[in-house]
């Protein structure tokens, strides 16, 4: 009839009210086993090392925090020349990271070329290839340049991702080609389509990349640990070992969790300002269309 508005049945409605109360309550039940070990963490850092051996069962509260554990890490190991070394390895890791990316995913999404399709299967086929056979080579190779022991040596293995040119490259396809051939008719160069057209469209994505990286540099460990044995170009990730080497991880474990709070913090707050970006990235390299 003209006029008349779908009316939903109230026994549909109640199955609906039943279904988000029921996602509602399973989605809190997991957000709580997710940030339960966070929570822990926090908690073990600022217990005292006398209280906390003193516990025979576990206490999920503290009434008398104390933040001397943060000043026993402080002073255990130069965790700010750490901290240091991580965020110039992590600076200058993802901005050549970017790079890369940037101009290889524009090349195999917009460049067309023979066996470019051929090329870009052999190159997703290098997923393929176990991590450790990745490290041993690499390892051999900044050895053989004399590169141990320097920002260089950290950097060069990590400057190019296979799964991140895939995902902009995915994003890069999505852009008309109507576009790119508006843009050549006005004489407008490839470089500059690139920087002005399809960056900006698929800044979300590149954000994303951006974060992730960032995340990967600063909790690498076996590289860094492989590739350095000088104090002075160790990550946070060799702070932590040193920690537990020189027996204060394994003896006073609050200072320990102390540790990994302060390291833990930067990519927490990274997380929290840009979610919406990271979010919204990967939907969109989950799209096509």
């Amino acid at each position: 009839m003209a006029g008349r508005k779908d009316i939903i049945p109230v026994k549909d409605g109640r199955n609906i009210k039943a279904g988000r109360v029921v996602a509602y309550i399973l989605l809190t039940v997991w957000a709580l086993m997710v940030l339960f070990p966070f929570y822990w963490m926090v908690l073990t850092s600022v217990k005292s090392y006398g209280a906390y051996n003193a516990e025979f069962v576990p206490k999920f509260f503290t009434l008398s925090p104390t933040l001397a554990n943060y000043r026993e890490v402080f002073r255990a190991v130069p965790l700010i020349r750490y901290l240091a070394n991580t965020v110039i390895f992590t600076v200058l890791t993802t901005a050549v990271m970017l790079v890369v990316t940037v101009l290889s995913a524009y090349a195999f999404a917009r460049i067309e070329f023979r066996g470019r399709d051929t090329m870009f299967m052999v190159f997703l086929a290098l997923m393929m290839i176990p991590n450790e056979l990745v490290i041993i080579t690499n390892f051999v190779t900044i050895t053989n340049w004399n590169m141990r022991n320097t920002f260089m040596g950290l950097i060069l293995p990590s400057i190019t991702s296979v799964f991140y040119i895939y995902l902009l490259r995915e994003n890069f396809a999505q852009i008309p080609d109507s576009l790119y051939y508006a843009a050549k008719v006005d004489g407008t160069s490839d470089l500059k389509y690139l920087i002005r057209v399809m960056i900006p469209i698929c800044r979300p994505t590149i954000i994303t990349i951006t974060i992730l990286k960032v995340i990967e540099c600063w909790n690498s460990f076996v590289w860094p640990r492989l590739i350095t044995d000088d104090k002075e170009y160790f990550l946070v990730s060799n702070g932590i070992q040193e920690i537990r080497e020189n027996g204060l991880g394994r003896e006073n474990i609050p200072a320990m969790m102390a540790a990994v709070v302060v390291i833990s913090i930067p990519l927490i707050i990274l997380f929290l300002i840009f979610r919406k970006k990271i979010m919204e990235g990967v939907s969109r390299g989950g799209t096509k269309g």
